[in-house]
């Protein structure tokens, strides 16, 4: 096999087609430059240059062995900068999962911020419910979640990236959409509700359940998806409480209205990661998202 010397002397002398140029050009003198090319051949086991008195010139085994050996010889001398780059956490991969509430809130800034402090680190999106984060997470198929709480703070460590408020989705005209006020619990009896769903849409489910006296027998509809809801609503299935991020989706006929019971920014997104994480570009980009506000 040849070693990365041989294949560096051959370049220069390929480029040179002079074996006292290139021998100069490698700091070494002529004869151990030949024995370099000689070695080469043998190795690789076919002739690379014809030479003569007057000239040296490459044979079509050398022009196409010429590609290949800069390919190397460039690889070769690239790898201790990526290796040091990629252990600066300034270059490598981030493997990401979000929500998709997430998707139009936060996503969005996040990926700029990435683009801008880390612009040689590649980004994998993953559009995932909090519980497949926290699975996909702990098997190592992710590196970061942008997730809705609960999760195992033994396992897991976090920042609070977002917060906003829960908001009432009615169709637009609708008679609450008129009362020109913050609504109570007494305005919503009777009303047909699009509710979330208890597994696929836990938190939601947990923080409405949690704040709001819910009439269990209102609910005409139970989705996981809060573009889902608010198409509903502006179909005027019903009314559904979503985040406030959610006008952002810019589906017409819907309005979005707030409720005298709920506290302001009640909706949370967290980032979680593993206590164990060993990629230096999350360690990276923990450092932007913790001095930074997104």
């Amino acid at each position: 096999m040849f070693t990365l010397d041989q294949a560096r002397s051959f370049v220069v002398v390929a480029e040179e087609l002079h074996f006292g140029r290139a021998a100069d050009r490698l700091n070494m003198t002529q004869p151990p430059l030949s024995r370099q090319i000689q070695k080469l051949e043998r190795s690789v086991g076919v002739e690379l240059l014809e030479r003569d008195n007057r000239k040296v010139s490459l044979t079509a085994a050398g022009s196409a062995f010429l590609v290949e050996a800069r390919k190397l010889v460039i690889a070769a001398e690239r790898a201790p900068h990526t290796a040091r780059r990629i252990a600066a956490g300034r270059s490598g991969q981030l493997r990401v999962g979000f929500t998709a509430a997430s998707g139009f809130s936060l996503l969005g800034p996040l990926l700029s911020e990435i683009a801008t402090e880390l612009p040689d680190v590649d980004v994998e999106l993953q559009e995932l419910v909090t519980g497949e984060q926290i699975e996909a997470i702990a098997d190592g198929d992710l590196d970061l979640g942008l997730a809705r709480p609960a999760f195992d703070a033994d396992l897991f460590e976090s920042h609070l990236m977002f917060t906003e408020d829960l908001m009432l989705a009615v169709p637009a005209g609708h008679e609450l959409d008129q009362l020109n006020r913050s609504l109570t619990v007494a305005d919503l009896k009777g009303v047909p509700l699009i509710m979330h769903s208890p597994t696929k849409a836990r938190y939601f489910y947990d923080l409405v359940v949690r704040n709001i006296p819910v009439e269990h027998g209102n609910v005409v509809h139970t989705v996981s998806q809060i573009l889902t809801m608010v198409a509903l609503v502006a179909s005027g299935r019903g009314v559904a409480f979503v985040p406030e991020s959610a006008s952002m989706l810019g589906v017409e006929g819907v309005s979005y209205l707030r409720l005298a019971e709920i506290e302001p920014d009640a909706v949370e997104l967290y980032a979680i990661w593993s206590r164990e994480m060993r990629n230096p570009a999350l360690g990276r980009l923990l450092e932007v998202i913790r001095t930074k506000d997104l």
